[in-house]
Parts: structure tokens; sequence; C-alpha cells
């Protein structure tokens, strides 16, 4: 099983790339973390916000394994406590498909890809900056890995 972030966006700055790949190189080898960058659609085209988000979701759609629980991170998603995505990743890895944790551009996801999706999740009700996302991401995942296996790195 894989845990795969797809996400919008490429040429992000140093300190997001070294974020994500610092809590990836922690998770262990049964269970690895990896980074999916999908192209934006360009915001200076005049194409609709809707026609841009399309053309992202078909770039998503392309790079998705086959066979994967997609879940969508998404402001309206469901709030989560580090033990209970610790539970729903010892809940996932029962089920041994890969988890792709899907992150949208500027202006989301399209509806279709949301409706695709097994789960919608919300990391923070804050409004945080786009690039932050990877590495939050990242090591929430490391979070929950470690309360599953009784490590340290997480205290109550």
């Amino acid at each position: 099983m894989k845990l795969l972030v797809v996400a919008v966006g490429h040429r992000m700055p140093a300190w997001v790339d070294a974020g994500f790949d610092e809590f990836a190189r922690r998770m262990p080898r049964e269970l690895p973390l990896q980074l999916i960058e999908v192209k934006a659609e360009p915001r200076t085209s005049g194409k609709p916000v809707e026609a841009m988000m399309a053309a992202e979701a078909a770039r998503i759609e392309a790079v998705l394994p086959p066979r994967c629980r997609r879940v969508v991170l998404d402001e309206r998603g469901g709030d989560r406590t580090t033990a209970a995505l610790a539970r729903r990743l010892e809940a996932w890895q029962g089920e041994g498909e890969d988890v792709a944790f899907i992150v949208g551009g500027p202006d989301g996801l399209a509806p279709s890809l949301k409706a695709s999706a097994a789960e919608s999740l919300r990391l923070s009700s804050l409004t945080l900056p786009h690039a932050l996302v990877r590495p939050l991401l990242a090591e929430a995942l490391y979070r929950a890995w470690t309360v599953t296996r009784n490590h340290p790195y997480h205290r109550e």
C-alpha cells in the first residue's frame, strides 16, 4: 500500500519540498508517501473557473492509479483528530488499496472529482497558504502512523 499526495501545482518554494520530503523520508518502507504534482491551469487564460478546474481534474484523473481510495482535501471536509486519522490509516492498511489524497489548485477541485472521492478531509478551519498543505498533510500522516505504532513522536 502507498499513500499518494496528488497536488495541483509545481515549482513550490524550497521550504514546501523540504517539509514534505522530511516526513515522506520518515515513513516506513511498507507505507511509502509519494508526491505527484500536476500542472495547474494558467489563471491568465481568461477561461471560466469551472473550465480551469475541469482541466486540472482531467490531469489528476490521468495520474491516479486505477484502483485507489480517493480522499479529497476540501475546506468543507470532515475534521479528524490525530487519533481518528490513525484509525483511518489502520483501516486503509487493512483494505490494502493505495490511498490518494487529492489537493486542488487555487480554485479548489472540480465537483466531479469531489463526487468521485470516498472521503473528504479538512486539515484546518483556518485559511492557510495553499503551499502549506503538502508539508502539513505529510506531517499529519506521519504522526498518525506513529500513533498506530505507539511511537513516542506523538504525545497526548
